[in-house]
């Protein structure tokens, strides 16, 4: 579900109720503790926080004109999500992350390799995501990018 909203509140405007709350504290957590650096903006149809062409000029590898991506939030049809490039990236954050979430006890993690999956916006573990979301500077971000995903 890829919404054609141009600005984070228009796109938090369009949720339900239950999405928007959650959708709201996902983003208020993630601004609270994502390092000095990112930037907050639309991207691929959902809320991204992304290294600005003013520190990474080069921008992404897929398509240069946006700037790298990072991370992102977004409703989609069944579950609410949270993309995080860095767990892809770095196996270290990864186990931090699947040890972490395991004490919160808020059920069985659903996670693909960047996308992790909250079907329940009351078992969303807040305050994990914003750790999560303060694990990477912009600076490490950029470093494994260009070891992990640059050709």
């Amino acid at each position: 579900m890829q919404s054609k909203a141009t600005t984070v509140e228009q796109y938090i405007a369009e949720l339900p109720a239950d999405r928007q709350k959650a959708i709201t504290e996902l983003r208020k957590v993630i601004k609270k503790n994502l390092p000095k650096g990112f930037s907050e903006g639309m991207g691929y149809g959902m809320i991204g926080y992304y290294v600005p062409h003013s520190i990474y000029p080069a921008g992404y590898h897929c398509n240069p004109k946006l700037p790298l991506p990072f991370m992102n939030i977004a409703s989609q049809k069944n579950f609410i999500a949270v993309y995080h490039m860095g767990v892809y990236a770095n196996p270290k954050l990864l186990k931090w992350f699947t040890d972490e979430y395991a004490k919160v006890g808020v059920g069985k993690l659903d996670m693909g390799k960047s996308c992790i999956r909250f079907k329940k916006p009351e078992n969303i573990p807040y305050k994990l995501m914003g750790e999560l979301a303060s694990k990477v500077t912009v600076e490490k971000w950029i470093e494994y990018y260009l070891k992990a995903f640059k050709k």
